[in-house]
């Protein structure tokens, strides 16, 4: 019910061209009627103004213009319309069919909200002041906050499967983007098989001959062309296959979250053995937690011993079934295409086990397995499809790219109109070319599309790399904590004695909350894919006995936030190791210097804070900095930068030259013509 300004100055104990006066200078129209929840609105900021302290003032800078927005929303949505009860009533009909359940996002604008709902704007932008939250009405607010706002106005809100978000897609969060599903969505699908080894043991051959034997059946004249992905037929069912060299392109997709594939096969040469890549490509598919059958290639070989095979595998872990373990090895010849159909029926014997399941029914989510810029197509992707359909014509991001499909063909060159879970094809119609181990996803429209590239990219220029690796300071922190239990260390020597020695010592190094364990050991130097395995096992050190690794390598740890240590005294990696479990390695204090910030005017004085404005005048300033309050060039005290507004803007950081407000917390009395410096002080670990 509107209330007359006359009533509301009176409550309040102004005359009624003061009370006008009010309501103006806090961004309202002062009409004789006030809508209810706008007036609730200017009886709260009026009796609490006296109260408000500098975050209130600082916040006022553009609550104004926030307000005045709330106002005109609100006229507009009152013109031409009839009682506001009946409003909202055949709204809630109109959007929940009578059930009482209206569905929204995982995040909603207030606007939106409001719409949807049939409640005023401003009712809502007061309940979330009166939880604490500030908001205008482009405010957007998430689900769980929505349903506090909304509590006990007669109706349910329900969670919308929604399309991920840009940080999602960004961090290659599948299993957020797959969560999204309800069980009773999910449909049987085929399993996605990788094929690892060492190099020189038959990988590509396997590989060939699975494909040459049983390809899925295609139109006649098919030329095979190589997009990284293909799909046999076993028994009337589906097996992808992600066709890579060796395990770099599944590395990189586990280095962005992203478990695209669901079976590895490790390739072992029966007259060979196992050789270091065969070790390092088990210690991947351990650690990403996916089963490992085994082909037992080169039968035809003569110098062929599976059991010598087996009994190596069984000293990294893989016991064989038939000698009462869980791992399946099938023996097999490439070349004379001998064993192939065992090998495929126990693909899909541990694929019925895993219970593979999709929602065919929904925007797809998928995997770039590999990317290149074709001469005549631009940027071209091989895709997974992890779940739902993706059709020609579809609207699509990956990381920063985004687009329509243009094309889809499979490695027949066979062009198609739509694939699903589990699905591969090379698509066309991208900005850009994308790298392996990016999220696809489907999205409704050009627009949407477009949006995201955006805010992907802003994340990309923010993070050149991921960063799933855990510093020293962080390892530490959580051994503090206790949320560290398993230190996992990977470990490259001089020779197979040291190694052996170093192995044999880590052993005995004992703590009672935390673990040492060796992830992965070799012999030789400390490559990229030692740094690549680290950063996808957060809690993993890299170290190295006699050994070292190059500047490229040791630029990329650092990106990667992986912490690479070498050694010349197997005495003193124990002793470390053994300081860092039980919290000794205390870190070092290094400070900063960040900017000078010129005071130009005090904006206002309260109990331990102020906001003041000004220009930088060298370097830059950064919201939580440490302050200095230099006066004549002395330091009288120091603060703390609270907040920093650009405009009407809230922002983190300001460079050299740039005019803003500043928020001060400090004891001190700043005065016009002081001089604040900004300094941080960073906890660093030092050097094991």
């Amino acid at each position: 019910m509107p209330v007359a300004i006359s009533k509301l100055a009176k409550k309040l104990g102004f005359t009624e061209s003061e009370m006008k006066a009010q309501i103006l200078s806090l961004g309202f129209e002062a009409d004789d009627d006030i809508e209810d929840d706008v007036a609730d609105l200017i009886i709260d900021e009026l009796t609490g103004r006296n109260e408000k302290s500098a975050s209130d003032i600082y916040e006022e800078m553009s609550e104004q213009e926030r307000e005045r927005e709330i106002v005109k929303t609100q006229r507009k949505k009152r013109a031409g319309k009839g009682d506001r009860s009946k409003r909202k009533s055949s709204e809630l009909v109109g959007v929940n069919n009578i059930s009482g359940v209206i569905e929204i996002p995982e995040s909603i604008s207030v606007k939106e909200l409001a719409e949807k709902t049939g409640l005023s704007a401003a009712m809502l932008i007061g309940s979330l002041m009166k939880n604490g939250i500030l908001a205008n009405i482009n405010q957007i607010i998430d689900f769980d906050t929505a349903l506090i706002i909304t509590d006990g106005q007669g109706f349910t809100l329900k969670k919308k499967r929604t399309e991920g978000s840009a940080k999602d897609i960004f961090l290659g969060n599948l299993e957020k983007l797959l969560s999204e599903d309800e069980k009773t969505d999910l449909k049987k699908r085929p399993p996605v098989v990788s094929i690892m080894g060492h190099v020189d043991h038959g990988k590509t051959t396997l590989l060939d001959a699975i494909r040459d034997a049983n390809v899925v059946s295609t139109e006649s004249g098919g030329i095979t062309q190589h997009i990284g992905a293909y799909q046999v037929e076993k028994n009337g069912e589906k097996i992808t296959f992600l066709d890579t060299p060796g395990h770099e392109a599944f590395t990189a997709m586990r280095a962005r979250g992203a478990r695209a594939t669901d079976i590895a096969i490790l390739v072992v040469a029966a007259d060979d053995g196992v050789m270091p890549q065969t070790v390092e490509a088990i210690n991947h598919a351990k650690e990403a937690g996916i089963p490992v059958i085994v082909a037992i290639n080169k039968m035809d070989k003569p110098g062929a011993n599976p059991d010598r095979v087996k009994a190596e595998l069984a000293e990294h872990g893989l016991q064989p079934e038939d000698w009462s373990g869980d791992t399946i090895m099938v023996p097999v010849s490439a070349l004379k295409k001998e064993g192939l159909d065992k090998l495929l029926e126990t693909v899909l014997l541990v694929a019925e086990v895993l219970e593979l399941k999709a929602n065919p029914n929904r925007p797809a989510v998928g995997t770039v397995v590999e990317s290149h810029l074709d001469p005549n197509l631009g940027p071209v992707a091989t895709i997974l499809i992890n779940t739902g359909t993706m059709s020609v014509t579809d609207n699509i991001v990956v990381g920063k790219a985004f687009g329509r499909v243009k094309m889809l063909r499979d490695h027949t060159g066979k062009k198609l109109e739509s694939i699903g879970p589990s699905d591969t094809a090379q698509l066309a119609g991208l900005s850009e070319t994308v790298k392996s181990g990016q999220i696809l996803q489907v999205v409704k429209d050009e627009k949407t599309a477009r949006q995201r590239s955006v805010h992907i990219h802003d994340l990309f220029r923010e993070e050149e790399m991921i960063k799933a690796g855990m510093g020293m300071q962080e390892i530490l922190h959580r051994i503090k904590e206790g949320s560290l239990k398993l230190l996992k260390v990977i470990l490259k020597a001089d020779t197979n004695g040291s190694l052996e020695a170093i192995k044999q010592s880590l052993a005995k190094v004992k703590s009672d909350d935390v673990a040492i364990k060796v992830i992965h050991s070799g012999v030789g130097s400390i490559t990229e894919s030692d740094v690549m395995m680290a950063a996808t096992s957060p809690g993993s050190l890299v170290i190295g006995f006699h050994t070292e690794a190059n500047s490229q390598v040791r630029r990329m740890a650092e990106r990667a936030r992986v912490e690479v240590v070498t050694y010349n005294v197997i005495y003193e990696i124990i002793d470390d190791l053994t300081k860092l479990l039980s919290g000794m390695l205390e870190p070092e204090i290094v400070t900063t210097e960040l900017g000078k910030f010129k005071v130009q005017k005090i904006f206002f004085t309260g109990k331990g804070e102020m906001v003041v404005g000004g220009k930088i005048s060298d370097g830059v300033l950064r919201k939580g900095a440490h302050l200095r309050v230099l006066r004549d060039k002395v330091v009288i005290g120091i603060g703390e930068l609270a907040g920093l507004k650009l405009v009407n803007e809230d922002v983190d950081e300001l460079e050299k030259g740039q005019e803003c407000g500043v928020r001060y917390k400090g004891k001190i009395k700043i005065e016009e013509h002081d001089v604040l410096e900004a300094w941080i002080q960073e906890k660093k670990m030092k050097t094991l």
